[in-house]
C-alpha cells in the first residue's frame, strides 16, 4: 500500500505536465526532455538504425506521435513486445486556416471544432492558443522553416454566453450553432484600429484578392501576440496549426484533496504515466523482449491519419525492431509473442446519472485500473489478455477492476481494436476511471495515478514471464 505522500507526489507529478502541455506538440516535447534525461537516445524514422540489447530509444512522427523503447537485454528478433499504447490529443477548437472575422464591432477568430467535445463547457472561460507555428528564418545563404512551438500564457479570447433575459429556454435546451455562436472574442475592433503598431506589416486584404502571407488571414493582434512571442517577423510566420485551450491551470482538489481538477486528463494521464513506467521499470538486462510506449495522435477524430494509430507507423517501428536476416518471418513470430495495453480513460460511475451505468460494472474515481469489455468490438479485450494484466497487477499489488457500457447505451471506442486488427495483436483496454470527460476540465482521482503507473511498470517487467506461462488447450 503507498504511502499518502507518495499517491499525492504522482498526482502533482501528472499536474505540472498536464499544465505544460496545452497540444499534442506540448506532449511529445515533454516526453522527449524526460526520455532524454533518463538515457533515452533520439533516433529518425529517415536514417538507419542501430538498435543493440539493453538500449533505450525514440522516435517522433510530425511533432505530435510520439514511440519510444528500451530493448530488453536477452532480446532476439522474433521475441515479442511488450506495448502501451495511448493518445496526446483531446477535444478542442482549433484556429481555421482563415481566421480573421469580425462582428458587431468585435474581432473574431474562426476556429473548428475538434474531435467530440462537451462544448457548452468552452462558453465564459478565459482562453489562450497553444499549438506551433512554421517561420521562415535565414541560415547562411539559404533560409530555413522552422517549426517552433509556442503558448501565449495569458488570457486574450473568450467565448461569451448570451444573457439569460435573452434566451429564457437556455437552462432546459442549449444547442448553440458551433459556426455562427461559438466564435471566440479577441479584442473590439475600435482598439485595433488605434494600435497601428501591430497593423503596420500586416494590413488587411479584400476578400477577392491573394493574400501576400500567411498574417494577412488572421488579425493583426493575433500575429503580433504570435510573432513577439516567438522574436520573429509578422511576414515569417508561413503557417500554423494552434488549438484553443483554457488558462486556469489544473490543480489537486476536494475538501480532502482526493481529486483531480485538470483539462485534458483524456488522455495524457496514460501519456504520463505509460511514459513514467517505462522509465523507471527494472530488470531490461534479463528480459526478452522490447518494452514499447506508442503516443498517437487524431485518436478523438479516428485516427485515420499519418500520426494515428490507424497508420502503417507501429508496423514499421516494429518491423524494423525485428529485422533479421537469418529469420525471414521474425516479425510475424514477434507479434504472437506480444501484448498491447490500450490505454485510455474509462467512464466513473457519476453521483446524479447512476442509471447511465450498468449497475454491475460502476467504476468509482479511487477504483484504480479498468478493464474495458465490449462484445461488438468497441474494446478489444479478450479472456487472455485481461488475464495478463490481472496477474501484472497481482505481482504489483495493483487490483484491477472491470466496466462494460449498458445494453440501451452506446460506447466510445480506442486505439485498441485499430491496432489489434491492423497488426492482429492480442490487445487489453484498459484506463482509469474519471468524471466530465470531454469537457474543457476534467475530474480523476489522486490515487489512480500511482496505481495505474505501478500497473504499466510491472507489465514491462513482467510480461514475457506471463506469457511464457499462458496454455490453450
Amino acid at each position: 500500500m503507498a504511502s499518502r505522500e507518495t499517491v499525492l507526489a504522482a498526482a502533482k507529478r501528472l499536474v505540472t505536465f498536464i499544465n505544460a502541455s496545452p497540444s499534442p506538440y506540448h506532449v511529445v516535447n515533454q516526453c522527449k526532455q524526460s526520455l532524454k534525461t533518463a538515457g533515452f537516445v533520439e533516433i529518425s524514422e529517415k536514417e538507419s538504425w542501430s538498435i543493440k540489447p539493453n538500449g533505450k530509444y525514440f522516435v517522433t512522427r510530425n511533432q505530435s506521435t510520439l514511440v519510444a523503447f528500451s530493448v530488453g537485454g536477452q532480446f532476439k528478433p522474433g521475441n515479442g513486445f511488450s506495448i502501451v499504447g495511448s493518445h496526446t490529443d483531446s477535444p478542442c477548437p482549433r484556429l481555421k486556416p482563415i481566421t480573421r472575422k469580425t462582428k458587431e464591432g468585435y474581432l473574431c477568430v474562426g476556429v473548428e471544432y475538434y474531435g467530440g467535445g462537451i462544448w457548452s463547457t468552452w462558453f465564459d472561460r478565459d482562453l489562450t492558443v497553444a499549438g506551433r507555428v512554421v517561420v521562415r528564418e535565414a541560415s547562411g545563404d539559404s533560409m530555413k522553416l522552422h517549426s517552433k512551438l509556442i503558448h501565449i500564457e495569458k488570457p486574450i479570447m473568450r467565448i461569451p454566453h448570451m444573457a439569460i433575459h435573452l434566451q429564457r429556454e437556455m437552462n432546459e435546451k442549449f444547442n448553440p450553432n458551433r459556426e455562427t455562436e461559438m466564435v471566440p472574442v479577441l479584442a473590439m475592433s475600435i482598439t485595433e484600429k488605434l494600435n497601428s503598431q501591430a497593423t503596420a506589416n500586416c494590413a488587411a486584404k479584400p476578400k477577392d484578392a491573394q493574400y501576400e502571407n500567411q498574417a494577412q488571414k488572421h488579425h493583426p493582434l493575433l500575429i503580433k501576440l504570435l510573432s513577439d512571442k516567438l522574436g520573429c517577423q509578422a511576414e515569417d510566420i508561413l503557417d500554423f496549426e494552434l488549438y484553443v485551450c483554457d488558462t486556469q491551470p489544473g490543480v489537486i482538489g476536494g475538501a480532502l484533496d482526493e481529486f483531480i481538477f485538470c483539462p485534458r486528463l483524456d488522455n495524457q494521464v496514460n501519456c504520463f504515466t505509460s511514459l513514467e513506467a517505462l522509465v523507471n521499470a527494472n530488470g531490461l538486462e534479463k528480459d526478452p523482449n522490447v518494452r514499447v510506449i506508442t503516443l498517437y495522435d487524431n485518436e478523438e477524430v479516428g485516427s485515420q491519419s499519418a500520426q494515428g494509430a490507424g497508420s502503417s507507423l507501429t508496423e514499421q517501428i516494429l518491423r524494423r525492431l525485428s529485422a533479421s536476416t537469418e529469420n525471414p518471418v521474425a516479425f510475424e513470430e514477434s507479434i504472437s509473442r506480444s501484448l498491447l495495453v490500450s490505454a485510455d480513460q474509462v467512464h466513473a460511475c457519476h453521483p446524479n446519472y447512476a442509471h447511465k451505468h450498468e449497475e454491475d460494472l460502476r467504476p468509482s474515481l479511487h477504483d484504480g485500473p479498468i478493464i474495458k469489455f465490449n462484445g461488438n468490438q468497441r474494446y478489444a479485450t479478450t479472456a487472455i489478455s485481461a488475464a495478463v494484466l490481472r496477474e501484472a497487477g497481482r505481482r504489483c499489488g495493483v487490483r484491477v477492476g472491470d466496466v462494460a457500457v449498458r445494453n440501451d447505451s452506446s460506447c466510445g471506442s480506442t486505439i485498441g481494436p485499430i491496432l489489434a486488427a491492423k497488426l492482429g495483436m492480442r490487445t487489453v483496454d484498459t484506463g482509469t476511471p474519471q468524471l466530465s470527460m470531454h469537457s474543457v476540465r476534467e475530474m480523476a482521482g489522486v490515487e489512480a495515478i500511482h496505481q495505474v503507473t505501478c500497473l504499466y511498470q510491472s507489465f514491462f517487467e513482467n510480461f514475457a514471464d506471463i506469457d511464457s506461462a499462458i496454455i490453450e488447450d
